[in-house]
């Protein structure tokens, strides 16, 4: 499935004020599609505000020196949130939009949305979707070809860092040859990417550092080493003065161990419950897993949430990841 853009233009053409919103607990992708879409459509005229359910993760907050990014709650309230088009980035699922989902749902405008996730809720929207998008961030740049706005370093570098976290730093089996030819364009509009290399991943806090390590040392394995899973409890965060965020590509390290296939992580949440990250890297659908858990996501990569103790959602996620990858190995 890929994009009409023709489409996609003559509808942007039909408004004059957005409001782009992403997922809870954005990531690069998320943040960086909202604000290069953000500076795309200012490009032509449009007036644009970012508003998203969770605050931008202090790791993060390089990509929006200015503070674009506003927060429901903090920042504005609902009832003073208004605009002739609301256009999600990132995401299709209503259970992703945290709070921001009531307001989408109470919203008397249009709605549009850009994503690259296989799995969508019904979110009264006209879709824009790519399944084979290695990243949001891709999409945004095709959307900026097609409005006829040239690539410049101020929406490059969150766009180059939305590709490249979502890919692995180009190491997932998403990436083709037209994603090297994405970020040649980007770095020609003036990216270093070693400069967004080291933003992303030589400012980690020693508390970041200390979670990493407890993560790696809680790894156990199923399967002769072919299913690897760990987890985090949320009292490990106050402990260790950690948060959330800090845990961000745990997981793919444990897909470092030889012969590994596929691994997940049970991340607390403040509010209760856990969050579910799964990959592989063989032949299990993680979309198809994340699903039976009312989550969503890629083949390669998907996420999930479930309510209960550590030990009642281990039980209820671990045979059903066992008894798929035991039928593709």
């Amino acid at each position: 499935m890929s994009v009409n853009w023709k489409r996609f233009v003559d509808q942007i053409g039909h408004y004059q004020s957005f409001v782009l919103v992403s997922h809870i607990r954005p990531d690069c992708d998320a943040l960086g599609s909202e604000l290069g879409m953000a500076y795309v459509l200012r490009q032509i005229g449009k007036d644009v505000r970012i508003i998203n359910a969770h605050r931008v993760p202090p790791a993060l907050q390089f990509l929006d020196p200015a503070g674009n990014i506003e927060v429901l709650g903090d920042d504005v309230e609902a009832e003073d949130i208004s605009a002739d088009c609301i256009m999600i980035l990132d995401t299709s699922a209503w259970a992703q939009l945290g709070d921001m989902g009531d307001v989408i749902r109470s919203a008397s405008c249009d709605k549009m949305v850009l994503d690259h996730h296989i799995g969508e809720d019904d979110l009264g929207a006209t879709m824009y979707k790519d399944y084979q998008a290695e990243a949001a961030g891709t999409l945004v740049v095709q959307a900026a070809d097609a409005l006829g706005v040239p690539l410049v370093r101020q929406m490059a570098a969150p766009l180059f860092a939305a590709i490249a976290t979502d890919t692995g730093w180009f190491r997932f089996g998403s990436v083709t040859s037209d994603t090297y030819r994405v970020i040649a364009r980007l770095v020609d509009a003036g990216v270093v990417p070693a400069e967004v290399y080291s933003d992303l991943y030589e400012r980690d806090t020693l508390a970041k550092l200390k979670l990493r390590g407890l993560i790696l040392s809680r790894t156990q394995s199923e399967l002769d080493g072919a299913l690897m899973h760990t987890y985090v409890e949320t009292q490990d965060f106050e402990r260790l003065g950690a948060v959330p965020s800090d845990t961000e590509d745990s997981i793919n390290l444990t897909l470092a161990v030889q012969n590994t296939k596929a691994a997940v992580i049970f991340v607390g949440q403040a509010r209760g419950g856990f969050k579910i990250s799964f990959r592989s890297r063989c032949a299990l659908d993680c979309n198809e897993i994340a699903r039976q858990f009312n989550g969503g996501g890629h083949k390669a990569a998907a996420g999930a949430f479930q309510e209960g103790t550590l030990a009642d959602v281990q039980a209820k996620v671990l045979p059903v990841i066992l008894e798929a990858l035991q039928k593709v190995l």
